[in-house]
């Protein structure tokens, strides 16, 4: 397993608990000449891409030795043990391999027995971590949930579930701050985390609230969504005009929120007219309401294409960010002297296999062979190809 050199624990550990209590206990907990920031840091992008792969070492309880493994499946897990308890039923399963395992529930291993995916831990780390060195210098300590980004706050969900997707929309578009207001099937949920797919770090850090005054504390601009009209003097704004609203506040160092009501009958009026501003999208007159990850996708997508940081696609260390547009696989667009070759190469292949049978006609035709050609953009790869594809055809093989 990966070790971190000089404190000798596994990579896994120092993620954790940098993750579950903070980089400060991180640092203390090992605290020895060398491991500082830096080593941290260090220890945290090893971690986040995945740089393990390479030397062929994973950490035990990670989701990467589960599919080094190969465990697809919970019975595939349950079969490496002579058996597994549950501790909340006493129920045994007899599994057929080595060793015992113990769970709370049979709930909580379907959610846990894939291994836990250290690698979005540690990336969410390496951003609070690379945050506070660039806040370095600046007076006072940032609020704990402020800055960077709005909060999202859902007031009364009633499905687990449905918490779990709207983290894992947020984490698609650079979202992290989570408040959650009287949630109806509790808090934690292990529903909610394997909803989320991956985004557990936004499900660990959400907060709860007794009310929903409470839920607004430390903002300083709230907008709410709705579908239907609410007869009340407030600016209406779109998800694109409330996004901007609040990146022109975020730089101004103030705190804002976006607030979302109940599946079944959204937000109360009275809650409505606590907030500056209602949101509302464009949407089919006949058929307005949304659910409520549906929503929040929409404020997030918005959200990063304003940035300009979001990417087409993942990124991965043998991912590159993509750019829109076509696709040329590495081989740039084909000069104007190299379509030119190929234009005279092709006109005087047709001229000598009598393809011009009309030559008054002939200057329209090249014209708009030439046309339909440089239309698509071609490549240098594209445009040999081309001219081997002709000159196969002239001179065929025997």
């Amino acid at each position: 397993m990966p070790m971190v050199v000089g404190v000798r624990v596994p990579v896994a550990n120092v993620v954790d608990l940098a993750h579950e209590q903070g980089i400060a206990a991180a640092l203390a907990r090992w605290s020895s000449p060398g491991f500082d920031k830096a080593a941290l840091e260090n220890v945290l992008v090893y971690c986040a891409e995945q740089r393990c792969k390479a030397d062929n070492a994973t950490c035990p309880g990670c989701r990467l030795l589960t599919e080094k493994s190969r465990l697809k499946s919970l019975d595939d897990f349950v079969a490496r043990f002579s058996e597994v308890t549950f501790a909340d039923s006493g129920v045994r399963i007899a599994g057929g391999g080595a060793g015992t395992y113990r769970a709370q529930s049979l709930e909580s291993l379907t959610a846990t027995w894939s291994g836990t995916e250290y690698w979005f831990w540690a990336r969410r780390v390496l951003r609070k971590l690379r945050h506070g060195i660039r806040r370095a210098g600046q007076t006072g300590a940032p609020p704990a949930d402020s800055g960077q980004s709005p909060v999202l706050i859902l007031v009364r969900p009633q499905l687990a579930d449905n918490i779990g997707m709207v983290a894992r929309a947020m984490a698609n578009f650079g979202l992290e701050h989570l408040r959650l207001v009287e949630p109806r099937d509790g808090w934690p949920n292990d529903k909610a985390r394997i909803a989320a797919s991956g985004a557990n770090f936004i499900i660990d850090g959400a907060r709860v609230y007794s009310s929903f005054e409470d839920a607004l504390t430390g903002l300083q601009w709230v907008g709410a969504t709705t579908a239907r009209q609410r007869d009340l003097a407030k600016p209406v704004l779109t998800p694109e005009q409330a996004v901007e609203e609040m990146r022109r506040r975020l730089e101004d160092g103030q705190r804002c929120g976006i607030v979302f009501g109940p599946e079944r009958n959204g937000l109360e009026t009275g809650e409505v007219a606590n907030v500056d501003a209602v949101v509302m999208a464009p949407v089919n007159p006949n058929f307005a309401s949304l659910n409520l990850a549906q929503a929040v996708l929409l404020l997030s997508y918005e959200w990063t294409k304003q940035g300009g940081k979001g990417t087409l696609g993942r990124v991965t260390t043998y991912e590159a960010a993509l750019q829109p547009g076509p696709r040329t696989r590495g081989s740039p667009p084909a000069s104007r002297e190299e379509l030119t070759g190929f234009f005279e190469h092709l006109e005087r292949e047709l001229d000598a296999n009598g393809f011009f049978t009309a030559p008054e006609k002939r200057p329209s035709v090249v014209q708009n062979l030439r046309s339909m050609f440089v239309r698509m953009g071609a490549t240098e790869q594209e445009i040999r190809t081309l001219r081997g594809i002709v000159k196969a055809l002239v001179n065929p093989r025997r």
